[in-house]
């Protein structure tokens, strides 16, 4: 499945947001504009949805409470609201619709309460809360029903969906020296401290069929790479070994404590889109790849997306990312700030974002250039 539409209402930066989303999506705009945000309120419906570490009020309290989760030009609406729909593609009707919208208490421990929790199947309503129920019992609205498998049942699909959701942003320092970063890595490891656990994790077959296609792209964009295999040390722990091509026999194998930055993202990023077919959010891919391997990422995605169906959405900044032909408008969301919020659109919606496309233009012409700050040009006359 897919998510085919998102409404968000006082969620972060975002007054109110009301768009589809397609099975690729590229998300552009200034800095601090919402990005991270956007992609987080789908990362906020995962961690409710846990049957085991999750629900609302852990997803809440990680993220600092309703008030820093609540848009600051909400004013007097004091509710949080966040809806998705699921669909099989693209162009079907939403087989479930969830939505649920959160409140604080008043008084009291100022705990998150759930406001409205609704769930559609194929446009019937099956589940509207606050119920009899819990206004017989007001504590039973500190959960929601999706994080309960005993009041999930006749949506848990939904559940699943969300719970699979997968988010990565790698940083090479701490998938390099994981013992660096102290504390025991969380579940999801959105930075790689526990990278090579998943890695060798995943069951051998499967783990080394992954291996052969991201070597067979390694060997194109690393120069000298001839192999990459996983392997473990005296004590057990997960590596990565590469072998570069040398004059001297056994001086070219590396491992991943080695590997430059941009060899360690694009592994990353290859397994990622590989590793399943839930929904994948990803933040700036770009970072410390060369600029002929960037141009290369949207068709490789989108070749693997033929085949796994899933669906990936993209934070990027990236001219060489958006350069590709095969970006269409429907597939970018720009996100503009105002004061009252941060707006987000289709870029194939705005009419001149539109007739550049439609004149041959890739997106990263017609418009990555709107998401440059007005002033920009008055930053090389900065003087301290």
């Amino acid at each position: 499945m897919n998510v085919s539409h998102v409404k968000l209402k006082n969620w972060r930066n975002f007054r109110s947001v009301d768009t589809p989303l397609s099975r690729r999506v590229f998300i552009i705009g200034p800095n601090a504009s919402g990005k991270s945000n956007f992609l987080d309120a789908f990362r906020f419906l995962r961690d409710v949805a846990k049957s085991e570490g999750g629900g609302l009020q852990k997803a809440v309290s990680e993220r600092g409470g309703i008030s820093k989760i609540r848009c600051l030009a909400a004013r007097k609406e004091p509710q949080v609201e966040i809806e998705i729909h699921l669909a099989n593609s693209q162009d079907e009707e939403a087989k479930w619709k969830y939505a649920l919208g959160i409140k604080q208490e008043s008084r009291g421990h100022r705990q998150p309460f759930v406001f409205y929790e609704r769930v559609w199947k194929r446009e019937k309503l099956i589940l509207d809360r606050p119920d009899p129920e819990d206004e017989k019992d007001r504590l039973r609205l500190n959960q929601t029903h999706l994080e309960q498998i005993n009041t999930n049942f006749e949506f848990r699909q939904i559940a699943d969906f969300l719970e699979s959701i997968y988010y990565q942003h790698l940083v090479p320092q701490v998938l390099r020296h994981p013992d660096n970063f102290r504390g025991p890595s969380p579940k999801e490891d959105p930075f790689g401290q526990s990278f090579l656990d998943r890695v060798v994790g995943t069951a051998e077959r499967t783990r080394r069929s992954r291996l052969r296609k991201i070597e067979k792209a390694l060997r194109i964009a690393v120069p000298q790479l001839k192999q990459l295999t996983d392997t473990r040390d005296d004590k057990g722990i997960p590596h990565l070994e590469a072998v570069y091509e040398h004059w001297r026999p056994k001086a070219g194998k590396q491992s991943e404590e080695e590997f430059s930055d941009g060899t360690l993202r694009l592994i990353a990023f290859l397994w990622a889109i590989l590793d399943g077919e839930s929904l994948l959010l990803m933040e700036e891919p770009e970072l410390y790849l060369n600029s002929a391997i960037i141009r290369r990422l949207p068709g490789l995605m989108w070749r693997i997306q033929e085949k796994r169906k899933r669906q990936i959405l993209i934070s990027t900044h990236s001219e060489d990312l958006l350069s590709d032909e095969g970006i269409g408008g429907e597939e970018v969301l720009l996100l503009t700030p105002y004061p009252e919020g941060t707006k987000v659109e289709l870029a194939s919606s705005k009419k001149e974002v539109k007739a550049l496309l439609d004149g041959g233009l890739p997106v990263a012409d017609a418009a990555l250039p709107m998401t440059a700050p007005k002033n920009i040009v008055q930053l090389s006359l900065f003087n301290d």
